[in-house]
């Protein structure tokens, strides 16, 4: 077709269909867009309001959790004694077990054994026992509105037997770590 000419009536409605695909295309791709970002959002919402993501440094809570795990948590829950629990310390984040809350002895004997109001803990996640780094006084009571936390891997794990880290206040919860992400061989829920 030369300049000058006549568009026919064909061509026109070629011309027609090419731009409105066009058009849908630019409305497909900014809808698209559009729903990514709010998806991102409300993911890192939840991420850190309701679910923090936590990645695990250190030995503390082997064999239950290896460094470099990555889990969830879930604040706002209730603690019980053996659930696993993120709490800040300083601007760092530590995950230990929870064992006794406010009002409760605890009393752990020269080879590792814990008493909770002097009842033997069943502790099945451990592979060793022992008294580690505890430089409180024992039997020890739980203060008010606190958690007494340890580690897994008791005679390398610093918690609440050292004053260095003490109780946990519930100020200091970020949550109840409930599911392991990664590694994905170990993909799951945890007790």
């Amino acid at each position: 077709m030369k300049l000058g000419d006549t568009p026919t009536v064909q061509q026109l409605k070629a011309e027609l269909g090419r731009e409105r695909y066009k058009k849908q295309y630019r409305r497909v791709l900014r809808s698209t867009v559009y729903t990514l970002i709010v998806v991102a959002a409300v993911a890192v919402l939840v991420a850190t309001i309701w679910m923090p993501v936590l990645q695990i440094y250190g030995s503390s809570m082997t064999p239950t959790l290896s460094e470099g795990d990555i889990v969830v948590s879930v604040k706002g829950s209730e603690f019980e004694p053996g659930d696993l629990v993120a709490f800040y310390l300083g601007n760092k984040i530590l995950v230990k077990r929870c064992i006794a809350s406010a009002g409760q002895w605890v009393n752990i004997d020269e080879e590792g054994n814990v008493y909770v109001d002097g009842t033997l803990l069943e502790e099945p996640y451990l592979t060793e026992k022992a008294l580690g780094d505890c430089n409180i006084t024992l039997p020890y009571q739980v203060p008010e509105n606190r958690y007494f936390c340890i580690g897994d891997h008791r005679s390398t794990s610093v918690d609440s037997r050292n004053t260095a880290v003490g109780c946990v206040a519930e100020e200091q919860l970020v949550g109840k770590i409930v599911f392991r992400v990664w590694p994905f061989s170990k993909f799951g829920g945890l007790k």
